[in-house]
């Protein structure tokens, strides 16, 4: 998140919002631009979401991309890396989804810190999220943060292993397709 532009209340946020050339996620009244991407973090978002999208076909959940709005509460609609909802309110609903069940951030250094405290704090408030999963490119980690019996945010870190497995929609990816696109890691 950059410097704030608008102090707005939601209703005025999405009205004002839907009408910008750029993005801009909402928390607390404010509203902030969103930064550009670099292509690696494209290339996983893309990679990822290429494999929910094939893995979840036919099903009953959805998986969507940075480009729509996850609300939280009347506090906070950020835009997601990916994300998957399997609610019937969110599958008919054109801009803004409110029942997450997995959520994925792809981490650089300018928003790491965001992703990893704000963000992941408002995610856990929305009562369908099952997992929350921090992508970093640069490292290869990949963490992923599971909804347990109760209510709790476990870690099932996945850096260094052959797949992740997102149980919230019962799938296993190899890293490699995840990874996929990217130069190798260096040797050491």
């Amino acid at each position: 998140m950059a410097l704030a532009q608008h102090k707005l209340n939601l209703g005025d946020y999405l009205v004002w919002e839907n009408a910008q050339p750029e993005r801009h996620e909402f928390y607390r009244g404010e509203a902030f631009a969103m930064v550009g991407v670099r292509r690696v973090h494209g290339m996983v978002s893309g990679n990822l979401f290429a494999a929910l999208k094939s893995a979840l076909r036919g099903g009953p959940c959805e998986v969507f991309t940075e480009s729509l709005k996850v609300q939280v509460a009347d506090e906070a609609v950020f835009y997601p890396d990916v994300f998957v909802t399997c609610h019937a309110d969110d599958l008919r609903t054109e801009m803004v989804f409110r029942h997450s069940v997995l959520i994925v951030e792809v981490l650089s250094d300018s928003t790491q810190g965001i992703e990893r405290s704000l963000k992941f704090a408002m995610y856990r408030r929305i009562a369908e999220l099952r997992e929350y999963v921090l992508i970093d490119p640069d490292s290869r980690s990949v963490e992923v943060f599971r909804r347990n019996e109760r209510g709790l945010f476990e870690l099932h870190d996945f850096t260094g292993l052959a797949e992740m497995e997102l149980a919230s929609v019962q799938l296993r990816i190899p890293l490699t397709e995840v990874f996929s696109g990217l130069e190798p890691t260096p040797a050491g």
